[in-house]
């Protein structure tokens, strides 16, 4: 499988960290969701300066960048306008069990 890293930032409009702490909850029983499957590596929230919550960072595996485009299609951050800038590369992450 491929491995990919996403760095998504939020809209930055009034209303983005309530839509985002709105669906924070399903995002996350996705993510272990993905976990169970395969496909969620890790991940954790971008905080600003004074710790606000800006956007994410996620890395996971799929068997192409399709069906990670296919995930993020239905992924509740991008359904409710959460993030709104996302930057998908191809990555390889240190194993150091390997």
């Amino acid at each position: 499988m491929t491995q990919f890293t996403l760095l998504a930032w939020d809209y930055t409009d009034e209303g983005a960290l309530e839509r985002r702490m709105g669906c924070r909850e399903k995002h996350l029983e996705d993510l272990r969701e993905l976990a169970r499957q395969g496909h969620f590596i890790s991940g954790g929230v971008i905080l600003d300066d004074d710790g606000k919550m800006i956007g994410s960072n996620v890395h996971c595996r799929f068997e192409s960048r399709e069906a990670l485009e296919a995930w993020l299609e239905t992924e509740v951050y991008v359904t409710e306008k959460v993030w709104e800038h996302i930057d998908v590369r191809e990555i390889k992450l240190f194993d150091p069990n390997a």
